[in-house]
């Protein structure tokens, strides 16, 4: 027996993973070229992509649009029968000035989150690009898809579930990730598992309805093997995953960042308050210690988010995501996934991805 690939319109990978993106910095063109050349889909995060631009600092706009073209490319050269995607957050103040520039260079798929990506696809229409909403409730599937086909006309291509152990930025509340802090039961806590099995009845409806495939994906927790086969069987078509492919020779970030994820223990894992207005997974370190203590002095604003507020933020998120990648982890923000205290050794994206399908097919 063999996985299956993953079927995104007539877009089809070799194995049903897709590399999750994570910003700033850390999924850059290496990573994602190298997944997608070892058969999966390869996500570059587009989270201030321009942060290492010269001009940065003066116009990081204008860096960051610049830096998707090059990123796109330099990827495409590592796997140019590869699929490419990248993930924008709705969140972000620019957010269709990048899309356009991701659908002008030719990316194979726009993977949107930390909102509501409701006009993503005006942008998309009459391109090969396809495009998948991020939600985390059966409620957030329908509602995205309403919208899409109400408004634009357009089923989405794809739908990513991202569950509550992922890293990262979370659609949950702190009561739904942290139960027993808000005098409520563990039961309470949201199962990626119940999740998925709503979410994939719905896209079946749905499916009947416009007769257009509607591939569910998976994240937020998953490891393993064992994990990918589990969910297959709960008739998700693939998953996506970030946490296991940070600690790869090819990811983008510093060696000290791979480094904080390795050396990092299951109690060092803390939920916190982003800037972008959701709570967020992050590794504890001297940062996260000190943001607790006392607002952050921020000396320029990056113009990133759009909910952020420069005279009531605790912390520049640019700034602290930046630190982190570039190997300053003490004054840095390290998101991470639930199972960040499972890893111990550095690995590469064609061993992981070979241990990853050979243990599916074992659990399958």
């Amino acid at each position: 027996m063999k996985l299956q690939g993953l079927k995104i319109g007539e877009k089809v990978s070799k194995l049903p993973i897709i590399q999750g993106g994570m910003g700033v910095g850390v999924s850059m063109h290496n990573l994602a070229g190298n997944v997608a050349k070892e058969g999966g889909i390869g996500i570059i995060s587009t989270a201030d992509i321009g942060y290492q631009e010269p001009d940065f600092n003066k116009n990081p706009m204008k860096a960051n649009l610049r830096a998707i073209k090059t990123e796109i490319e330099k990827a495409r050269k590592i796997a140019p029968e590869g699929i490419i995607g990248v993930n924008v957050m709705v969140a972000l103040n620019n957010y269709a000035e990048i899309v356009k520039e991701c659908v002008k260079n030719g990316i194979d798929l726009i993977i949107s989150g930390a909102g509501l990506p409701k006009d993503l696809p005006e942008f998309v229409k009459g391109t090969k690009t396809k495009i998948a909403p991020i939600i985390s409730s059966v409620r957030g599937a329908k509602l995205i898809t309403k919208i899409w086909r109400t408004k634009h006309n357009y089923v989405p291509d794809m739908i990513v579930i991202e569950g509550p152990e992922a890293g990262g930025h979370l659609g949950f509340k702190l009561e739904e990730l942290e139960p027993e802090k808000f005098g409520k039961n563990e039961t309470e806590k949201p199962t990626l598992e119940q999740i998925t099995k709503e979410v994939v009845e719905e896209m079946k409806t749905v499916e009947k309805e416009t007769g257009k495939e509607i591939p569910v994906v998976v994240a937020g927790g998953i490891f393993n093997g064992k994990d990918i086969a589990k969910f297959l069987k709960l008739g998700a078509k693939g998953v996506q995953m970030a946490t296991r492919f940070v600690v790869t020779k090819e990811c983008d970030a510093s060696q000290e960042y791979k480094n904080a994820y390795i050396n990092a223990k299951e109690e060092d894992i803390k939920i916190i308050k982003s800037p972008v207005g959701m709570p967020g997974r992050a590794i504890k370190n001297k940062f996260i210690e000190n943001v607790e203590k006392q607002k952050q002095n921020i000396k320029k604003c990056y113009n990133c988010i759009k909910t952020c507020d420069i005279k009531t933020t605790p912390y520049c998120i640019t700034k602290a995501l930046v630190n982190a990648v570039k190997g300053n982890i003490d004054e840095g923000l390290i998101f991470c996934g639930s199972n960040v205290g499972r890893l111990n050794k550095m690995t590469t994206v064609k061993d992981l991805m070979k241990e990853l399908e050979v243990e599916a097919v074992e659990s399958l």
